[in-house]
């Protein structure tokens, strides 16, 4: 039996991964969703088309940020989903039917998730569609609030961490790639000060679940974290 026919013998479970940000949760998710022959839900994603949303439809102040009020009024008529990117099998987030990928990878609209994803009318509305599609079950979900909001009943739930300037080093490297150059030092300032406001922010902060298991990928190739994510899944208690 191969391995991927050793997976596909298993009951389907959801699996939720959370951790700080750098340390590759999205990497992992998506790996596992591959090789589990899952669905990868990339949550912040989500959180990403509803800023799209709003630039969109002129829901921002005069300093570029979203009018709180007008945006829960919109909520409503917003329809965030996936669709299969038939080409490459890989999931894309739609907005009203239309995969809006390529128009929310930018700093603009990933700013204005992290300010609408503090936003609790738009976390219920966004949480809400998420646990709908954990109900289905074989998906991957990752962010900081899916193993402890989200999906608290998930069959495994992984906590991921790595030391602060490994973090740091990573991150700068993905900087570099998108042209941008900034010394580590000011990379690793940004990190601390999104670590702190992911762990204290009123809504949903950053918590590790309490049967969470921890990967700590500080030394760790991304083939070696798949290795042991995939131990967790055969030492379940419906697996063993």
């Amino acid at each position: 039996m191969s391995p991927e026919q050793e997976f596909d013998s298993y009951p389907r479970i959801n699996i939720a991964i959370d951790g700080f940000s750098s340390c590759g949760k999205s990497t992992l998710a998506k790996s596992l969703a591959k090789t589990l022959h899952y669905r990868y839900l990339d949550t912040g994603a989500m959180y990403r088309a509803v800023g799209y949303f709003a630039i969109q439809h002129g829901l921002l102040d005069e300093e570029g940020l979203p009018n709180r009020s007008l945006l829960i009024q919109s909520l409503p008529s917003m329809q965030v989903g996936f669709s299969i990117d038939p080409a490459t099998g890989a999931s894309q987030v739609s907005l009203s039917g239309e995969v809006v990928e390529g128009n929310i990878r930018n700093l603009q609209v990933a700013t204005l998730a992290s300010k609408v994803s503090q936003i609790r009318e738009v976390r219920d509305y966004v949480q809400v569609l998420q646990k709908q599609m954990a109900k289905e079950k074989g998906v991957v979900m990752d962010g900081r609030d899916i193993g402890t909001v989200v999906m608290p009943q998930a069959e495994l739930k992984i906590f991921m961490t790595a030391d602060p300037s490994v973090r740091a080093q990573r991150r700068q490297i993905e900087l570099q790639l998108q042209g941008k150059e900034l010394p580590i030092e000011l990379v690793l300032e940004q990190q601390m000060a999104r670590d702190f406001e992911d762990e204290n922010r009123t809504e949903d902060p950053l918590r590790k679940a309490q049967d969470a298991v921890v990967l700590d990928n500080t030394f760790l190739s991304m083939e070696e974290q798949l290795t042991m994510a995939l131990n967790w899944v055969k030492a379940l208690p419906s697996n063993s």
